[in-house]
């Protein structure tokens, strides 16, 4: 005997689909709802996409390999990856990973980890090593950006000079009037006489350490197209990575993905305007990986 499904209980069963809980909603500059499709069509048509990321958001990661997938099927072997999670004097090792001379094991046992990577960076960087990709460890060592801190610029003078050359020339300029870095300054006030201004140029030489290496690596040709993965906060409002690359490359085209948390993700709040050309917003309450 044929069975007949009601149309009343089809409408219901979509229904209730279509009140799942939602995990993201992306957004343009102006708070305006767009697809994933669109903003990697977007990313697809610029020389440098930075994707600022909550390093333990979930939905996050989920994006950002989805879109490196996307990428690649355009622009296939241009494509070039750059990690904030990476310090520039682990390239070797990385790059010794993707050549296939280092094990996983090995890998793991030789690099300064992340405690997310196996779950959040591990996939990107897989998927770079199954399709011969490049990658940038872009960043400046921990402990040099730390030193800056506690001493000041003057401090790294003393490095040597293949440490100097793991950083962004160490006369990089330093725009005290980003607001960005103005904010930095205000939270570092309580630290005591110029820890404020100690504690953004201490930021402000990773964001120049990280455009430097991004244009300035051994892969780089004139067709490649590179997407960074960095946190929010160093690509927020077109400044820090960003201001840095532009000072060296003003031609540059550059798109910017940054990841925002609220409690309702179906309107993206005002304070969030205008932070990056695409905004993936997440619930409040989303499951972190670390």
């Amino acid at each position: 005997m044929k069975t007949i499904i009601p149309i009343s209980f089809l409408f219901t069963l979509q229904l209730f689909f279509a009140q799942d809980l939602p995990a993201y909603q992306i957004y343009n500059s102006k708070g305006k709802p767009v697809s994933f499709e669109k903003m990697a069509a977007a990313a697809n048509g610029v020389d440098l996409v930075l994707f600022g990321e909550f390093h333990d958001n979930p939905i996050a990661h989920w994006l950002q390999l989805e879109l490196t997938q996307r990428m690649y099927s355009v622009h296939q072997g241009n494509l070039q990856l750059g990690f904030e999670m990476f310090e520039q004097d682990q390239q070797v090792l990385l790059d010794a990973y993707l050549a296939g001379k280092l094990t996983d094991e090995q890998f793991k046992d030789t690099m300064r980890l992340w405690p997310n990577y196996a779950t959040d960076y591990a996939p990107l960087v897989a998927f770079a090593k199954e399709k011969k990709l490049s990658c940038v460890a872009s960043n400046i060592q921990r402990k040099y950006a730390s030193l800056l801190f506690k001493k000041g610029r003057t401090a790294l003078d003393t490095l040597p000079e293949s440490v100097k050359a793991q950083m962004a020339p160490l006369d990089f300029k330093f725009d005290t009037t980003l607001t960005q870095y103005q904010s930095m300054k205000a939270m570092g006030a309580h630290m005591g006489p110029g820890a404020g201004w100690r504690m953004v140029e201490a930021q402000a030489i990773k964001d120049a350490t990280m455009a430097h290496f991004i244009l300035h690596n051994p892969w780089r040709k004139p067709e490649t197209v590179h997407l960074h993965f960095n946190g929010a906060y160093h690509s927020d409002f077109y400044q820090g990575i960003m201001w840095y690359v532009l000072q060296d490359k003003p031609e540059h085209n550059i798109l910017t993905i940054s990841t925002v948390s609220q409690d309702n993700i179906k309107k993206l709040d005002a304070e969030h305007l205008g932070q990056a050309d695409f905004i993936i917003c997440v619930p409040a309450n989303m499951t972190s990986t670390h």
